[in-house]
């Protein structure tokens, strides 16, 4: 995968705790504003087949809608069942009003 960083959306486009999800390279992403940082974290769940920005934030974790796990936005951990297996996250740097994302897995 590519280091390169990509614009993504434009940081006022971002609504606090609403996930936008945005695709990088045909890989899937969902971009969350929350508690002063921007994130970024892959938008499948690693449980079911379904797309994490559908869910709501709290607390720094986006919780899948379908089953109830939630994901740590700095880790991708689970920390709740039925999902097991961590998801993708990613660098994210913010240059004015542009939020850049690189598909550099960060875990």
């Amino acid at each position: 995968m590519s280091d390169a960083f990509v614009r993504v959306c434009g940081l006022s486009e971002l609504e606090e705790d609403t996930p936008k999800r945005v695709e990088i390279a045909g890989t899937p992403v969902s971009v969350v504003r929350t508690e002063g940082e921007v994130f970024a974290i892959n938008d499948i769940c690693s449980h079911a087949n379904v797309s994490l920005s559908e869910g709501e934030v709290d607390d720094c974790h986006i919780e899948c809608w379908l089953h109830g796990s939630r994901f740590d936005l700095r880790s991708g951990k689970p920390d709740s069942l039925p999902a097991t297996r961590p998801v993708p996250v990613y660098p994210v740097k913010i240059e004015g009003d542009d939020v850049l994302v690189s598909l550099t897995q960060e875990s």
